[in-house]
């Protein structure tokens, strides 16, 4: 087998993937446009896929590192403001510690202080902030020896038992600040405490607030109604809250992880989630918690997120659009250049039937003038039939014997012009069935055989008796075995055969010509099939026959396996696919 037909092998997949042709090379219109149209559908989503792939992952890592960035901004930033109501609010504390602590060192300051200078005393610290109740003023057993304030049942108190005071007392600190608690009073206050020694003994001079005053101090110095900030002790509860929240001592929702420092995270609340963060005063053992919605705090991430994808919605869709608008320019261009291709390949069809014509046309020559000479003497034998001085017979049967020889040899060159004709002719493609004995026989009959004699080659055919028909298009396969018949007796110089063998199998039909030539080298095998190479003498061969036997069989379907040998002859197989019915076998 040549390299051809390896070729032929090698490229089978290849053709999976065009359009189905006929026998005679063609493609339907409704192929053609299915085919394109899956062409266009591959292409396009190729090359939706090579663009948007890329740009959907590149897309995706920049919106999430985009996404992760802005909402770590904004928990900084909400972290930032908390950690800025945190200090504020520590001020406050040191501010109302520092009140407190000038009262016992004012320089008019007595011991024990009269019940007078007690009022005088909160009408001071009431100067500094209207957050302050009342003042008292104990000694170390804990009882409250000085009172002034809208509660006068609480002189003489021991607070000795109260929370605020153990722990008072056992800090080496000289203050304390103590959670939200009820008390003697039974309403929600917290108090600031000063310790102080006087001639060797601890005095306590300590002070209320109010938590609600408190929680407009903390409403002031909030930034922005969409936040919510509130305090909670180290037990998750509340000492300052908004009251749409919660109420005082009541259970938060949310307790930092750690008693110190700060940080943010998500919750949920309320079925809604919400931004929370918290930083740890240092005056109180409290934490700041501010909360904001997630519509909020991550107000830019959203805005951003929503031009992000406007701006990729628009891209893909000017990708898409160019994708749609190059590949049917692309397609429509290709379909143009196949047409085209078509048109090329038909008229190259024709040229090498011209060729294959040339070639014949010294037998043709001689063929007609035989049937011309037989004429010629006929018309003369019956002009001096018909001259009385020649005295020849001349009677009604014997001119009508000489015409029926005419009438033979006008049959006969009309019979040899035909034959031409079929060959010459541009015709369409068309796809009939026919039995390939018939197709071969009818290409050595007549003109071909008598040249073959002429040139002393004999002929000798082998066909398979039981040869089934074939769909194909008579026409070119006609040229198919015109051209390796003509190439075959070119290569026998002197006398010769050509040997014509027909079989069949299961799947295809083969026609086999051997000749007697002089055989082809492996160099030569290898590109007999090339276009324009000739192994003729120059002037003999134009070396388009088989480059154009080839294209037409394989657009059968079909292949062309050559074997030869120098000085043994060649033998070409033409190998065509067996699609028949029942009825043709």
């Amino acid at each position: 087998m040549t390299k051809d037909s390896r070729q032929n092998n090698d490229s089978a997949d290849k053709k999976q993937e065009l359009p189905k042709q006929d026998a005679a090379g063609q493609a339907s219109a409704a192929d053609t446009e299915l085919y394109y149209r899956r062409l266009r559908q591959r292409l396009h989503l190729g090359l939706l896929a090579a663009y948007m792939v890329p740009l959907v992952i590149l897309s995706l890592y920049f919106h999430l590192q985009f996404n992760y960035t802005l909402k770590k901004s904004g928990k900084i930033h909400l972290i930032t403001l908390a950690e800025s109501q945190r200090n504020t609010i520590d001020l406050f504390l040191q501010e109302r510690v520092v009140n407190i602590f000038n009262l016992l060192r004012a320089s008019d300051f007595k011991l024990p202080p009269a019940q007078v200078d007690m009022w005088r005393y909160l009408q001071n610290l009431r100067e500094m902030s209207d957050a302050f109740i009342d003042v008292g003023f104990l000694d170390a057993s804990g009882v409250q020896i000085g009172y002034a304030g809208p509660y006068p049942y609480l002189q003489g108190r021991n607070y000795s038992n109260e929370e605020w005071f153990k722990t008072l007392m056992k800090k080496d600190k000289n203050y304390h600040i103590s959670d939200v608690y009820l008390g003697f009073r039974k309403k929600p206050h917290f108090t600031i405490a000063i310790k102080q020694l006087f001639e060797g003994k601890p005095y306590i001079m300590r002070a209320t607030l109010d938590p609600d005053k408190f929680y407009l101090f903390l409403r002031t110095i909030g930034k922005g109604k969409s936040k919510d900030s509130a305090l909670i002790n180290h037990v998750g509860r509340y000492q300052i809250v908004d009251p749409d929240r919660g109420e005082l001592l009541g259970r938060s929702d949310y307790k930092p992880a750690k008693e110190s420092g700060s940080d943010a995270t998500e919750i949920g609340s309320n079925g809604d989630t919400e931004l929370v963060a918290y930083a740890w005063l240092e005056e109180a053992p409290w934490a700041l918690i501010v909360r904001q919605p997630l519509g909020v705090a991550y107000a830019e991430m959203y805005q951003a997120r929503r031009v992000m994808i406007a701006a990729m919605a628009g891209l893909v869709l000017v990708i898409i659009t160019i994708i749609w608008l190059i590949t049917n320019r692309l397609l429509w261009r290709a379909q143009m250049m196949e047409q085209s291709r078509k048109e090329l390949k038909s008229q190259l069809f024709h040229a090498a039937k011209l060729v294959a014509v040339g070639e014949l046309a010294g037998g043709v020559a001689h063929e007609i003038n035989n049937p011309l000479a037989i004429i010629s003497s006929e018309s003369g034998l019956i002009r001096d039939m018909l001259d009385p001085q020649f005295g020849i017979e001349c009677t009604p049967e014997k001119i009508r014997k000489e015409l029926d020889r005419i009438d033979e040899a006008v049959f006969r060159t009309r019979d040899i012009t035909h034959k031409l004709l079929k060959f010459v002719r541009k015709t369409e493609p068309r796809l009939v069935r026919r039995n390939i004995n018939a197709i071969v026989d009818d290409v050595v009959s007549g003109l071909m055989e008598r040249e073959l004699e002429v040139s002393n080659i004999k002929l000798v055919r082998n066909f398979d008796p039981e040869m089934p028909n074939i769909m194909t298009d008579p026409d070119q396969l006609r040229q198919v075995f015109l051209n390796i018949l003509n190439n075959a007796s070119d290569a026998i110089d002197g006398a010769g055969t050509i040997t014509i063998a027909t079989s069949h199998d299961d799947d295809t039909v083969r026609a086999t010509i051997t000749d007697t030539g002089k055989g082809m080298t492996s160099e030569q095998m290898e590109k007999i099939f090339l276009p324009f190479y000739t192994t003729k003498e120059p002037g003999r061969g134009t070396g388009l026959g088989l480059s154009v036997s080839l294209s037409i069989t394989q657009t059968m379907g079909g292949r062309i396996e050559v074997q030869s040998m120098p000085g043994a002859g060649s033998s070409f197989t033409v190998v065509l696919p067996l699609y028949h019915t029942k009825e043709d076998a």
